[in-house]
This record gives structure tokens, C-alpha cells and sequence, in this order.
């Protein structure tokens, strides 16, 4: 088997270990659970937590004590384990203890399954940008058949969802000692102060102030970043609730509809270096933001009837609001930085958009979501006419049925019915993306260079 084809493999399983619980999670979490949002707001943000010192920490670990390959094998184990007893949890706060210690044994995979890439195609002699974004791709589509199979098994609202990913992990982490081996280069200086063995030099970069407003940038837009892998899922599931759409495609298929933004991803970064040469890196991460508010505003107004090509769209424009970003960032970030702290630096970048990003998204949506944007009805007739039925309709009955709530004589539900308002939500985060994009445009500085374009 060849080299190419061997990582080819680790890179489709790496995502598809993650993509087999990422997008459903919601669904679990809302539905067969009925937990509160801020709770989930916490959930995802381990993902963030895990992201602010578990790479940095396992890159250290595998610069100077262990083959990076051996260390995927111990990781990928133990990430394993843990998805194995997650549908065991019956408690929202053990929940989210259980899922931080997932994240901080698989984040740091995604670093590590770089670097052995890197490793195993520069001892082979292959360009490296020729060669490895095709094996890149292979994680998306990882990414996305994980996510169709827990759909068309009817699990993306189990905990069974984590069963298909735990499997997985298991094998990458077994094939992991099939690996080539990548043993520590144990480059750091020994009397390397602490500051630079933890990276932290990179720091120094908010010295700059144009440095520093894009570091900040980078956290609020890394914040809306995590938003539809959040609740993209659960929002097109809950439109079962609304007897005129409870059997629609999107409601049956919701997780492969979302599938398409993940399609889209593939697609956008083949156009970046159009994109970049035409319009210089500020530009294009402007598009990204703009795309963002695109996306939020199309989730708002569409429905799976007549709006459903506003999901589709905005799926579509996914691709286009993340990858933008992120590759045009981190291209920014390589050419504003001396070499001496540029993998640092990325680091940085990383950690502010994955990491404090990630968290205070997280977080922050979850308590916003919960207070300003769930609605609570206590009539029948006033929850009938939002879900624009009547209360002796076969579905209404259903679903309430179906939240173990009976109507009473007098109307009134036997328990109080609480459902988020989807449309209000996704419009406060595009409008939040605009405010963001706006003062990017006014206030980061920077001049394209046509000489890119020879």
C-alpha cells in the first residue's frame, strides 16, 4: 500500500471520527435528552477548552519523548473509550466532564495527523503541496460520510451515534501503529526558557496593534464559527414539529442536508487562490464574514416548502464563510510573522479562534438562546396557531404525545412547552457576523500586494 493511499485512509477516518457525533449531538442533547441550551452552550465549548493547551501540550510531548504515530495510537484509545461511555451519562453536568476529556484526547489528533502527513511525505520525497491537500480532502468526506450514516440509520438522535464513532475511533487507533513511524525531532533547546518550550513568544505579536485587532477579530468570528455545527442540525429536525412540514426530506434527511455545506467546503477551497490573487487576503476575509451573515440570514427565513432553497443556499455558502477565513487568516498569519515564531503563531491563531473563540460562542449562545429566544406556551390554542395547526390536528396531537404533555379540558397544557425560535435566532447571529464585518472593514489595515497575482 502506498504512502499516499495510507494517510489517505488515516485522514478519512480522523474526520469521520468526529463528523459521526458533531452535527447530531443537538439532537441527542434536545430531543432524547430534553437538557436545557445554556448546558449545551457548555458542551461545545469544551472543544474550545481542550483547544487552549492540549495541542501545545501533546506537541511537545511528541517533539521531544514519543513518535508522534504512537501517540495518535494512545490518543485515538482513549478518545474511544470515553465515546463508549457517553450514552451511559444521565446527567448533563457529568455529561459535559465526560465530553471535556473526549475533546482533550482527540483535539490534539488533528495537529498530530498533520504532522505525521508531513513526516512521512517529505521522507518520500513528494511535494507537499501537490500531495497533501488531495489526502486533506478525504477528511471531509470522512467527515460527511459519518454524518449520512448516522442519519440513514436512524441515530442521529441516539446515543448510538456515539457507538458509530467510539467503533471507528478504535480501528484509526489500531491502524495508527501501521503508520510510518515519526520519532521525535528534539529540536527544542535544552535551557529553551518557558515561554518559548509552551510557544508563547508568539504572544509578543499584540505588541502590533494591526496584529492585534486581527487576533481579535479572529476570537468574535470564531465565536459564530461553532454556531451551525451547534444547532444546523437541530434546527432543520425541529421543523417535525410543525404538522405542515413533519414529513418533509429535511426533517427526514436533516443531517444530510447539512451535509452539503461539508460538499461546499471542498469545492470553495480549489477557488482561494483565484480568490486571494484577485482580491488580496483582507478582502477575502471580509467575504468570509459577509458570507457568515449570508448564511445566518438564509437559515432565518428558510422553511423545507418554499424556502427550502434558502437552506440549500445556505449551505452552499458555507464553504465559501469557512474556509475564507480560515485559510486566509492563517496565510496572514504566515506572511506577517519571521520564521522564528511562525508555527507559533499559528498556534495563536488557532487558540483564538478554536479555543477562546469557540468558548465564548459557545457559552454565549447557549445563555442567549435560553433567555431571549425560547418561547413558553402554556395554552394548546396558542401553541396550535404558532405551530400554525389546530389542537385537533393528528400531528399536534403527536408531538405532544411525543413530550409526554396531554391537553386538559380547559386548553391548557398539563406542563409548560418550551421551543426555541429558530428564525429569531439565526437572524441575532447574522446580524452579530454584520456588526463584526462592519468594523473589520473600518478598522484592520492592510495593503494588498499585486505582486501576488505574478
Amino acid at each position: 500500500m502506498s504512502i499516499k493511499l495510507r494517510l489517505t485512509i488515516m485522514s478519512f477516518f480522523q474526520f469521520f471520527v468526529w463528523g459521526a457525533w458533531l452535527i447530531t449531538i443537538a439532537n441527542y442533547w434536545f430531543g432524547t435528552k430534553q437538557w436545557d441550551g445554556t448546558q449545551f452552550g457548555a458542551i461545545f465549548a469544551t472543544m474550545g477548552i481542550a483547544s487552549l493547551f492540549m495541542p501545545t501540550l501533546m506537541g511537545i510531548i511528541a517533539d521531544r519523548w514519543i513518535n508522534a504515530e504512537r501517540l495518535y495510537f494512545i490518543l485515538h484509545l482513549c478518545y474511544a473509550a470515553v465515546l463508549f461511555y457517553l450514552p451511559q451519562v444521565n446527567d448533563p453536568n457529568t455529561f459535559f466532564y465526560v465530553m471535556l476529556a473526549a475533546m482533550c484526547f482527540y483535539m490534539p489528533t488533528l495537529a498530530l495527523s498533520n504532522s505525521i502527513a508531513y513526516t512521512a511525505l517529505n521522507e518520500n520525497n513528494y511535494d507537499l503541496v501537490k500531495a497533501f491537500p488531495p489526502i486533506r480532502v478525504f477528511g471531509t468526506l470522512g467527515f460527511i460520510v459519518a454524518m449520512w450514516i448516522t442519519n440513514l440509520t436512524g441515530n442521529k438522535a441516539t446515543g448510538y451515534q456515539f457507538y458509530i464513532a467510539g467503533t471507528a475511533a478504535l480501528s484509526l487507533s489500531l491502524y495508527a501503529l501501521t503508520l510510518p513511524k515519526c520519532p521525535p525531532k528534539r529540536l527544542q533547546q535544552e535551557n529553551a526558557s518557558w515561554t518559548q518550550l509552551l510557544g508563547l513568544e508568539a504572544f509578543k505579536l499584540f505588541k502590533s496593534y494591526k496584529m492585534a485587532l486581527f487576533f481579535v477579530f479572529s476570537m468574535f468570528l470564531g465565536a459564530a464559527l461553532q454556531l451551525t455545527n451547534a444547532y444546523g442540525d437541530v434546527f432543520l429536525d425541529e421543523f417535525k414539529f410543525f404538522p405542515k412540514y413533519a414529513e418533509s426530506i429535511v426533517v427526514k434527511r436533516s443531517t444530510i442536508i447539512m451535509s452539503i455545506s461539508q460538499f461546499s467546503e471542498t469545492l470553495f477551497i480549489l477557488a482561494i487562490p483565484f480568490f486571494l490573487k484577485r482580491f488580496g487576503i483582507k478582502k477575502v476575509m471580509l467575504i468570509s464574514m459577509f458570507a457568515w451573515v449570508l448564511r445566518f440570514g438564509l437559515f432565518s427565513f428558510g422553511d423545507p416548502a418554499g424556502g427550502l432553497w434558502m437552506i440549500v443556499l445556505s449551505c452552499i455558502v458555507y464553504g465559501m464563510a469557512f474556509d475564507f477565513f480560515n485559510i486566509s487568516g492563517s496565510l496572514f498569519v504566515e506572511t506577517s510573522t519571521t520564521s522564528s515564531i511562525r508555527s507559533s503563531a499559528q498556534g495563536l491563531f488557532m487558540m483564538m479562534t478554536n479555543g477562546f473563540g469557540a468558548v465564548f460562542g459557545s457559552y454565549a449562545s447557549g445563555w442567549i438562546i435560553d433567555h431571549y429566544f425560547t418561547k413558553s406556551f402554556q395554552s394548546g390554542q396558542d401553541l396550535a396557531q404558532y405551530l400554525d395547526t389546530n389542537i385537533n390536528d393528528v400531528h399536534f396531537l403527536h408531538f405532544l404525545k411525543g413530550e409526554k404533555i396531554s391537553l386538559l379540558s380547559d386548553g391548557i397544557l398539563s406542563k409548560n412547552l418550551m421551543l426555541r425560535d429558530w428564525h429569531n435566532i439565526w437572524l441575532a447571529f447574522a446580524i452579530y457576523t454584520l456588526i463584526i464585518a462592519i468594523l473589520f472593514a473600518v478598522f484592520f489595515r492592510h495593503k494588498h500586494e499585486r505582486e501576488s497575482q505574478n
